[in-house]
């Protein structure tokens, strides 16, 4: 007959879970190549759009989940070089809102007026810094919109969400995330 296995209960007397158990502190980030930006500099504040260019793709998503993100990378990459730009380093990944086809803007430097696949939006964005773990997403998005909607008094032209973290370095940092509203120039 096998030893029964003891149960731990929390105060309430219902099973505690492996992960409700404190464990050691979270390990270090490993290095990686995600960008890292100081929240002085990007939560809560107003950006400067009139000087920012973009190459601009979409890719598909399931249910508002991207897949094929690399692909897509490589391609913005391609655009930008195509266009004679050069990509910064930590260069802003944008990536806007979409059941089934997400767009993805990538942001380029040095690329001259009118050249093709290259979009300059102009304006403003007002970016939140914040944790977005799996689930919180939807909820930090509004709840930037909402701040932004406020402080603008008119909701924001795009919403763009710029993931800081990779699968290696995301917990660790709680995946950290960047949300953007952007306003265009009133015409």
């Amino acid at each position: 007959m096998t030893e029964p296995r003891r149960i731990p209960l929390d105060e309430k007397g219902m099973p505690v879970r492996k992960e409700d158990i404190p464990g050691e502190p979270p390990a270090a980030p490993p290095d990686c190549d995600c960008p890292r930006l100081d929240p002085e500099d990007w939560d809560a504040v107003e950006n400067d759009w009139s000087d920012i260019a973009f190459v601009k793709t979409s890719t598909s998503a399931v249910l508002g989940v991207p897949v094929g993100f690399d692909s897509s990378r490589e391609e913005l990459r391609k655009k930008a070089a195509k266009a004679g730009g050069t990509v910064p380093e930590d260069a802003m990944l944008l990536i806007g809102s979409g059941k089934f086809r997400r767009p993805i803007l990538l942001e380029v430097e040095d690329v001259a007026d009118g050249a093709k696949d290259v979009e300059r939006p102009g304006g403003i964005a007002y970016t939140r810094l914040v944790p977005a773990p799996w689930g919180e997403l939807p909820r930090a998005v509004e709840r930037a919109r909402k701040e932004a909607s406020e402080k603008y008094g008119r909701e924001p032209d795009d919403l763009w969400v710029w993931y800081l973290t990779c699968r290696l370095c995301s917990k660790a940092r709680n995946f950290e995330t960047l949300i953007v509203a952007h306003y265009r120039n009133e015409s």
